[in-house]
């Protein structure tokens, strides 16, 4: 959004009372350009312990094909770490597996669903993030 149209948002949202100025503030998202890019992978956590890549699998593929799943393991004691990624051949089945399965209850366990960032080994991840003018930034995390 640019600065101006955030201005006569702003103003517009601006309520003037004689004693007192109240101002509201909005938050927009980001523009598509600065998101990452789709990798076909969603992030799922809240994963109970008894959860394996084959319950995961049944619960997903209801949605579309989904090309790999995979759990995280603890090294030492070999129990789940309680999130794994489920990989689908297109955006739309996995838009519609997030939007459907975020916050429902699998084995008696709400998952958490987001997009998964592509992890480059070395390199720092970069989320775009809103300035407080409302600009869209990058910080590197």
């Amino acid at each position: 959004m640019d600065r101006g149209l955030m201005f006569l948002v702003r103003r517009a949202l601006t309520v003037r009372n004689p004693n007192q100025t109240f101002s509201l503030r909005c938050f927009c998202s980001p523009p598509m350009s600065l998101s990452p890019p789709f990798n076909g992978k969603l992030f799922v956590g809240g994963l109970s312990w008894s959860v394996d890549e084959k319950s995961l699998q049944d619960a997903f593929s209801s949605f579309g094909e989904v090309t790999e799943v995979k759990i995280l393991y603890d090294k030492d004691s070999g129990r789940s770490r309680g999130f794994g990624f489920v990989c689908f051949t297109n955006q739309a089945d996995a838009t519609c597996a997030k939007d459907a399965m975020d916050g429902k209850a699998l084995l008696g366990r709400p998952l958490r669903i987001s997009y998964a960032l592509e992890k480059v080994r070395g390199a720092p991840v970069v989320v775009p993030r809103l300035s407080s003018n409302g600009d869209a930034t990058s910080l590197k995390r």
